[in-house]
């Protein structure tokens, strides 16, 4: 196993997406620096907000993690922020894609429809723990408000890491870490 100082490190957004190039499903790896967040109810919102011209924002190289937090508790910055269901955004991805995003983070399978999206537009889809909000909380140095504060944990906001675990769920090629580990399970 490799230790977490062996592992690939990003920090977002990214000054050059080639460096997900290197990157493969399977890989462990620790994220640094403003990750975006936002849900369905915020996907829809931001869409929207940018069709009627609304609401400007640059996410070329951004990473948009699929979260919606608790309440903090007292003292600190963030209550628990473990990720959504992926699939839930897979509608939203090539639009996303399109705006920029060079990378999305939550939990659990995609849906062909996104690998495809990942190797045609060369992005990366990173798997963070399910079930663990609380721990995952520890990595969040900061958050900020970015739109529609109104709407609680389904707000549009970024959050500042350091050290984030992750692991590669689709690379840019399309390869998918969920086939790869059931086609390695005995049959």
């Amino acid at each position: 196993m490799i230790s977490a100082s062996e592992r690939k490190r990003l920090i977002f957004p990214l000054e050059d997406s080639s460096l997900l190039q290197d990157l493969k499903a399977g890989e462990m790896l620790q994220i640094s620096g403003w990750i975006l967040c936002g849900r369905d109810a915020t996907h829809k919102r931001i869409l929207s907000a940018l069709e009627k011209g609304d609401f400007k924002f640059d996410f070329t190289n951004q990473l948009i993690y699929y979260v919606g937090p608790t309440p903090p508790p007292p003292g600190k910055i963030i209550g628990a922020c473990g990720p959504t269901t992926s699939s839930r955004m897979d509608p939203f991805l090539e639009n996303f894609f399109k705006l920029g995003i060079s990378a999305t983070m939550g939990k659990g399978k995609r849906g062909s429809l996104a690998r495809t999206l990942h190797r045609t537009y060369q992005r990366v889809y990173f798997i963070t723990f399910g079930g663990a909000g609380a721990y995952l909380s520890q990595f969040v140095k900061k958050v900020e408000a970015i739109a529609w504060s109104e709407l609680g944990p389904e707000a549009f906001f970024r959050i500042k890491v350091e050290n984030f675990p992750a692991i590669v769920g689709i690379d840019t090629l399309g390869t998918d870490f969920y086939e790869l580990s059931s086609a390695s399970l005995p049959a």
